[in-house]
């Protein structure tokens, strides 16, 4: 594990998205260093099909949710 330097704006948007995604600050750096590398490998595929092949290869299956009846 190394130490990685980036400027304190892009740390400040880092933590709030974090936040947003329930992730470490840490875990948010890696998602978004991931989908990153991914995106620049797949340049064809938007964000979405890159997000629904890695969840697929990790054996994530979509649920179908239905409304509840009111």
């Amino acid at each position: 594990m190394g130490i990685v330097n980036i400027d304190e704006e892009l740390h400040d948007q880092l933590r709030k998205a974090s936040a947003v995604g329930c992730r470490s600050i840490n875990a948010q750096a890696t998602f978004w260093i991931k989908m990153g590398m991914l995106s620049e490998m797949n340049p064809t595929l938007t964000f979405n099909e890159i997000l629904t092949r890695e969840l697929r290869t990790a054996g994530v299956e979509a649920q179908v949710f239905r409304e509840t009846a009111t």
